[in-house]
């Protein structure tokens, strides 16, 4: 009999629910969903889960903040982070990724990128070579990063947002829907327009 191949989901949000149908294609048959507002003792299933079988758990929390927390929690009881690429991402073979990133259909990564833990490549996005991408970044759908770009850790790059070659984003920042980043981007602020202005700090 061939043997069930289980995943643990956490987070039941819009972002969980495409983990799952990205799950499906990768081979898992049985999604075992856990989330903090279901289940207040979810940590402690967790654990109970990873004692009895090998169950990879993918996070399914769209919130950088978030996500980064949950991570630290489950990689403290030394349970199994997933790493979901779709099979319809391009990413080339220099590319390296991080524990608990995942990769949506039509990504393109391209030569020696380096992509951190914990972050979304979200559906359509290009990433093109040599860029630096840290933990808990997330990259949403159809945007475009040049050759040589670096995005600190923790900032969120709107959908459509293009970012020339050779440029800075500093952690935690967020740069808005449709922007066009022609200038590095400090930390902690947010940016937007054609070029990117900061607005916020």
């Amino acid at each position: 009999m061939e043997k069930i191949k289980q995943i643990a989901i956490y987070g039941k949000s819009g972002h969980g629910k495409v983990l799952a149908d990205i799950a499906k294609l990768l081979g898992y048959s049985e999604i075992i969903w856990v989330d903090d507002d279901a289940n207040k003792d979810a940590f402690t299933f967790l654990v109970y889960l990873e004692f009895y079988h090998t169950v990879p758990i993918a996070l399914g929390v769209g919130d950088n903040t978030v996500r980064k927390e949950i991570m630290s929690k489950l990689s403290s009881h030394r349970l199994n982070i997933a790493t979901l690429i779709h099979p319809r991402a391009v990413i080339s073979p220099s590319v390296e990724i991080g524990a608990g990133t995942v990769v949506m259909a039509n990504v393109v990564v391209n030569a020696d990128s380096s992509i951190g833990k914990g972050s979304i490549l979200n559906s359509a996005c290009v990433v093109e070579h040599d860029n630096v991408i840290g933990n808990f970044v997330h990259i949403s759908p159809n945007a475009a990063l040049g050759g040589n770009v670096c995005i600190d850790s923790l900032s969120h790059i709107g959908i459509g947002t293009s970012v020339i070659q050779g440029k800075y984003i500093g952690e935690n920042s967020i740069i808005g829907a449709g922007s066009v980043v022609v200038d590095n981007i400090p930390a902690n602020v947010t940016a937007v327009g054609a070029p990117a202005r900061v607005i916020k700090q």
